[in-house]
């Protein structure tokens, strides 16, 4: 078990190199650093003597990978912006934004909202969509199951952008119900989330339940299942005790996609909610340009992902005795 999770993270580590890596090449090569502090200074202030001000300013104006100015080796490498701007990321220091914020202070301050609002997403539409399938396996063929897979249907051809629009309208401006937007600290935070968790569970039902009831129909028609029937146990306890347990693998791998925006945010409805969160600061980042904040994201989402699927392979030990043998 420990040798199996220990190699489990050694593998993460050349992934999260390489990700690091390509973040850095698409921000530094396909975007340069002169690219970066045009579009800082906007068109009128833009001159080559501003431009390499900005630059020297910030750190920008030292080579990509190599310094070959640099007599020893340890500052060829280190007086680089890769080393600079990408390699201290490993250690979590984000360094500054383009306004001179801590980049490091503001996402430990932003990630309490953010996961205000997504562990209850989370945790509230992982046991609704488990409990829709499982009714809509348990009854298949049913008036339950086909107008079920009718509405999750439906529930997947709607944009995220009509449940928050819609909600934003019929619970606050029509019924006055909650707030609009806005976000505030302690209890108070409750009246401005439940509007965006009851959407963000409501938007997920449809694909998630869809999914879930097919996992649970292709397990139940395994030899297994059938055994089980045979020895004349219940329906339900074939269901609950059998089919969700050997169902559990496919559901963790899909459940692992969702861990980065736990911490992350989600990116619509923190700006259309007005949360203070990290989806927001994300978003606020890409249009201000600060392509500081903006890597410090991508690379916390890397991080995020790769936990997950370690966590993922761990749970695959506790739901499947085949992983713990091997």
């Amino acid at each position: 078990m420990i040798a199996y999770v220990v190699r489990r993270i050694l593998y993460a580590i050349p992934i999260l190199v390489g990700v690091n890596l390509i973040t850095f090449l698409l921000f530094f090569i396909v975007n340069t650093p002169d690219d970066m502090a045009r579009m800082q200074l906007g068109a009128k202030r833009v001159t080559p003597e501003a431009v390499e001000k900005w630059k020297a300013e910030r750190g920008y104006d030292l080579p990509l990978v190599w310094n070959s100015q640099e007599k020893d080796l340890y500052r060829r490498t280190t007086q680089t912006i890769f080393f600079q701007k990408s390699a201290k990321l490993f250690v979590f220091d984000f360094g500054y934004s383009e306004d001179k914020r801590d980049i490091a202070a503001e996402i430990q301050a932003r990630m309490w909202p953010s996961l205000a609002l997504a562990v209850p997403v989370f945790l509230t539409g992982l046991a609704v969509c488990i409990t829709f399938a499982l009714l809509m396996a348990f009854f298949r063929a049913s008036y339950l199951d086909v107008w079920g897979v009718v509405a999750c249907v439906a529930m997947m051809s709607i944009s995220t952008l009509f449940y928050i629009i819609g909600g934003q309208y019929i619970a606050s401006k029509v019924w006055h119900l909650v707030p609009i937007s806005g976000y505030a600290g302690g209890v108070d935070a409750v009246k401005f989330l439940v509007l965006p968790v009851f959407i963000g569970v409501l938007g997920g039902i449809g694909a998630s339940s869809r999914w879930y009831r097919t996992l649970f129909l292709e397990e139940m028609g395994k030899d297994y299942v059938r055994t089980a029937r045979a020895k004349g146990l219940a329906e339900t306890v074939v269901l609950f005790r059998h089919v969700l347990k050997n169902a559990m693998i496919p559901v963790l791998t899909g459940v692992v996609v969702v861990i980065p925006t736990l911490f992350l945010g989600s990116l619509l409805m923190e700006s259309f909610f007005g949360i203070p969160g990290l989806g927001s600061y994300t978003i606020d980042a890409i249009q201000a340009q600060d392509f500081a904040v903006v890597r410090s994201m991508v690379f916390i989402g890397s991080v995020l992902y790769i936990v997950g699927l370690i966590l993922t392979d761990i749970s695959y030990t506790l739901v499947d005795p085949r992983v713990r043998l091997e």
